[in-house]
């Protein structure tokens, strides 16, 4: 019996699901056991995906990017962006 390869975007969301479990895992309060095998499981499959050349760097990349901004909020720099630009209208009033 042969297994038949999943489509990459279901695997991707797979990865998406495990990440956003491991990025809300610590403030959930799981313990540092649980949130590391969590962090061995999705290190895994993220190099499972790149040696085999089923995901790129970048498609990677832009998936953790997008897993952390939904967990944490925006990056630093974009928030930073923000705040400049709130900061402006403010002073232009």
């Amino acid at each position: 019996m042969s297994r038949k390869t999943p489509p990459k975007a279901e695997v991707l969301n797979d990865l998406a699901m495990m990440l956003r479990d491991v990025l809300t895992a610590s403030t959930a309060g799981r313990s540092y056991a649980r949130m590391a095998r969590a962090h061995g499981y999705v290190d895994g499959l993220m190099r499972g995906l790149l040696d085999s050349g089923f995901a790129t760097k970048e498609e990677l990349l832009t998936l953790v990017a997008r897993e952390r901004a939904r967990a944490a909020g925006p990056a630093t720099d974009e928030s930073r962006a923000d705040l400049d630009e709130t900061t402006h209208r403010i002073a232009a009033a």
